[in-house]
């Protein structure tokens, strides 16, 4: 995940600092030395959305773990120093369980997140959400109304979520809208910005289309290059603009680490001043995160080095500890990832940049050419903003242009 308004207001406000937010839970604070985990509680889903990277479906998947399961994972997680769990599914509602699960991952302190289509959320599953305390609650939405629905296959889910947002909202929980932008829907990006500032939900989410799961067949609607370089320009002016104004609208992006850079050179045309040290805060920050400060467990406790690896397996937690499997740098591709810098190829090889982007997002290229130390097909950036020599194969540079917070579109 890649935090815009973070690094946007370090640039634009340099003495600014952003308050300290940890978990609400009752147990000492832990550790920040593991990753942050996606539990994929449940793969039963009440929907079957078009980009599900998890092929959800209304039916019970067999091998599930049982809550008792679930608690002692919970505690090898947390003495494995996991700071973030993310509860996810399929949707993760429709376990019997979940606010027990929730209870007992607030006493062991994790800063803890749902994850859900919100569909099922009503008045009283609302007030359950807000007495369990979640730190965040997201949810998807895929456009307005009629291609929200159509993606989601359900009609109605649109009008659904958006009141779920908004009764979580009104019981105090931090909400926040995620958006995965394909050609279909991506003139619906600053309309959801819009519904975010009037409604008052504080969080935007832009998620890039990965190549995974039911994603992996409809990445033929994958936005162009030059969409998603609108699509960064509008969300850079927005979080701006907000930023400016002092209005309460966190936007991030996820699933195209080449975000930072091209914010980096959004900041060299604008705030030259800071560039440099915006450019040292990045290459901190390291981009993907697949492998290293990112995990997955799914719904019958496989581990992942992400929600979009379920096809790479490195072991059950059923069998051996989160920790344990986490630290076992056996397998080529899990040890690949975690390696520093990673040994991409082509143009992500060649990149003045991968010491910030990481190589980006590898389950894309090996998805399309079956190497994933291929350069990532899903790169945006035009060969002179990346250093490399020009192939022709990549659109011209567009200069940035115009006032400091107006959109290069």
């Amino acid at each position: 995940m890649f935090r815009l308004s973070h690094y946007l207001r370090a640039v634009m406000t340099p003495g600014h600092s952003a308050p300290a937010h940890g978990p609400k839970g009752s147990a000492p604070p832990l550790r920040m030395t593991g990753p942050v985990v996606i539990w994929n509680l449940i793969r039963r889903c009440n929907l079957t959305c078009t980009h599900c990277y998890s092929i959800s479906g209304d039916v019970d998947f067999p091998g599930e773990l049982s809550t008792q399961d679930v608690f002692c994972v919970l505690d090898d997680l947390r003495e494995a120093g996991v700071p973030v769990l993310i509860l996810s599914g399929g949707e993760p509602l429709l376990r019997r369980d979940i606010f027990d699960i929730a209870k007992r991952a607030r006493e062991l302190g994790f800063f803890l997140c749902l994850s859900t289509n919100g569909t099922l959320i009503d008045e009283k599953v609302a007030t359950r959400i807000a007495e369990a305390d979640f730190d965040y609650v997201g949810i998807s939405l895929d456009g307005l109304a009629q291609t929200h629905d159509e993606v989601r296959r359900s009609a109605g889910a649109f009008d659904r979520s958006v009141a779920a947002l908004r009764l979580l909202r009104d019981r105090g929980v931090k909400v926040g809208v995620r958006f995965t932008m394909t050609q279909k829907n991506e003139r619906h990006l600053e309309p959801l910005i819009d519904l975010c500032e009037s409604e008052r939900f504080p969080k935007f989410y832009l998620s890039h289309l990965v190549y995974a799961g039911r994603g992996n067949k409809n990445r033929g609607q994958d936005s162009a290059w030059e969409s998603t370089r609108k699509a960064m320009d509008i969300l850079i002016a927005r979080a701006a603009s907000a930023i400016e104004d002092g209005r309460d609208l966190e936007i991030v992006t996820g699933n195209n680490d080449a975000d930072a850079v091209y914010l980096l050179h959004w900041t060299q045309a604008r705030y030259p001043d800071q560039a440099m040290r915006l450019k040292r805060m990045l290459e901190r920050w390291g981009g993907n995160a697949s492998g290293v400060n990112v995990a997955n467990i799914d719904n019958i406790g496989d581990v992942h080095p992400d929600t979009m690896w379920w096809h790479h397996r490195l072991g059950n937690v059923k069998s051996r500890s989160f920790g344990e499997i986490w630290s076992d740098r056996s397998d080529p591709v899990f040890a690949g990832l975690k390696q520093r810098p990673r040994a991409v190829k082509g143009r992500c090889g060649a990149c003045a940049h991968l010491d910030i982007c990481g190589g980006n997002t590898r389950i894309r290229a090996l998805k399309i050419t079956g190497d994933p130390w291929a350069e990532d097909p899903g790169c945006y950036l035009t060969d002179a903003e990346i250093g490399v020599e020009s192939s022709g194969s990549r659109l011209s540079v567009t200069p940035f242009r115009g006032s400091r917070h107006e959109a290069v579109v």
